[in-house]
């Protein structure tokens, strides 16, 4: 029987006082959505298979370059970081598998494995930290690591990858995410053309070693930790890659990893349309590579990112894009901003699956622009939240989510268990 971390009696407590409340929300919007020739149960059903990762770094409290200020009940080690996740997939039912970031969550594999399993967790890709310098290595990453010009140094960065894979081939993962801060600060401290090609080389190694069944995820990032330029700066180069190195070789788009204002949804659907696209890194941003809550500030993008993996879910046979959230989580507790990102995901999925598709290609074929933008418009604007918190209830999740959380006292009760962290420092967790 699968272990919860929170009282199966506060859950329900929780939900019987919302329970008749959100049945008429959902009869209504059933209505509401039969008149448009949409059955809400198949919008549920779907919904209900629909699940995003939450990254094990995540549940820990976030910070910038300037500081970082701890919260109570912070996860000591890997384990309490996956009774976090716990926690919101109890709560959430959208989150069945965590992402561990290696040396970061380094532990003994088969004790990973059976503390996963005690909450009916799977694990879902491997991460590589080649962007910073841990106590045992021998050389630095300052200047480089898949890329550096010391040989030595390259093959340690490999190393490390390779180790990765063979801890996610005992945790029963299926992918690799390699992502890398090499770049430059200053015009000519780095040669573009040999820098690259050491990266592909380094990364022809480590895409020799992959299982079969597993994927490598490139990811790209425009700027951070190196501010003139960067080796795999953006989905141009990240689909090059991908092309370069195989089959089993992807692209993985985090929605914060691009310059402002830049067309993201159609950098989805030119990756779908020609294969490459592996995942997501879900977040939001104002500024930048913000790392702020997934719908928090540009839902409409989130959504307009979906419809485009929903039209692609509808036009490639064989299409899976892995879906992960990566945030960073300053003065919120983690755990809550987690929940509601997972089901902001889910609102987007849910809200691109109520696009009028005939509807739409007819309007796009006749050029005509106004009522194109309205059909999707139309989708954006109908309240989902019925179909998502029913979808939570079916399967024993919360309602309100964050209502039954702050009623389960948990944050209080891991504070009292896990000794504080201490002054905050500078760097994100």
């Amino acid at each position: 029987m699968t272990e919860k971390m929170i009282a199966v009696a506060t859950v329900d407590e929780s939900n019987h006082a919302r329970a008749s409340t959100l049945k008429k929300q959902y009869d209504f919007l059933g209505e509401d959505l039969a008149r448009r020739g949409i059955k809400i149960d198949d919008v549920l059903k779907k919904v209900s298979t629909f699940g995003v990762a939450v990254p094990s770094w995540g549940v820990g409290t976030g910070g910038t370059r300037f500081a970082r200020f701890p919260g109570g009940g912070e996860p000591r080690d890997v384990f309490d970081k996956i009774e976090d996740c716990a926690v919101i997939q109890q709560l959430t039912q959208a989150t069945p598998t965590v992402s561990l970031h290696i040396p970061w969550d380094k532990a003994d594999p088969k004790r990973l494995k059976q503390s996963a399993s005690r909450f009916g967790l799977g694990f879902d890709a491997m991460n590589s930290n080649t962007f910073s310098d841990q106590k045992v290595q021998k050389h630095s990453y300052k200047f480089g690591s898949l890329t550096h010009s010391d040989k030595a140094t390259r093959k340690q960065a490999v190393d490390h990858n390779l180790e990765c894979i063979e801890i996610g081939k005992e945790l029963g993962s299926k992918a690799l995410t390699v992502w890398i801060g090499d770049g430059s600060n200053f015009p000519g401290q780095q040669n573009f053309a040999d820098t690259f090609t050491r990266y592909l080389d380094a990364m022809k190694e480590i895409y020799a070693e992959l299982p079969d069944d597993w994927r490598l995820f490139s990811e790209h990032k425009m700027y951070e930790p190196a501010f003139y330029s960067t080796v795999v700066q953006d989905w141009g180069t990240n689909y090059m890659i991908a092309k370069e190195l195989g089959e089993k070789a992807f692209c993985l788009v985090d929605l914060g990893h691009h310059a402002p204002n830049v067309n993201i949804e159609m950098i989805v659907s030119r990756l779908a349309q020609f294969g490459k696209l592996g995942g997501f890194h879900f977040n939001d941003s104002k500024y930048g590579d913000d790392d702020l809550d997934a719908g928090s500030i540009d839902p409409y993008r989130l959504f307009l990112v979906f419809n485009e993996l929903v039209d692609a879910e509808n036009k490639l046979k064989n299409f899976h894009a892995a879906h992960m959230l990566d945030q960073s989580h300053n003065v919120t507790d983690p755990i809550e901003s987690l929940m509601l990102s997972a089901i902001e995901v889910q609102r987007a999925y849910a809200q691109a699956l109520l696009v009028d598709r005939k509807a739409l290609l007819h309007f796009q074929e006749s050029n005509d622009a106004l009522m194109a933008t309205q059909c999707l418009k139309a989708a954006f604007r109908t309240d989902v939240e019925p179909i998502l918190a029913m979808a939570r209830l079916n399967q024993g999740g919360a309602i309100d989510t964050v209502a039954a959380y702050r009623a389960s006292g948990y944050r209080a009760k891991v504070a009292k268990e896990r000794p504080p962290s201490g002054a905050g420092g500078g760097g994100i967790v």
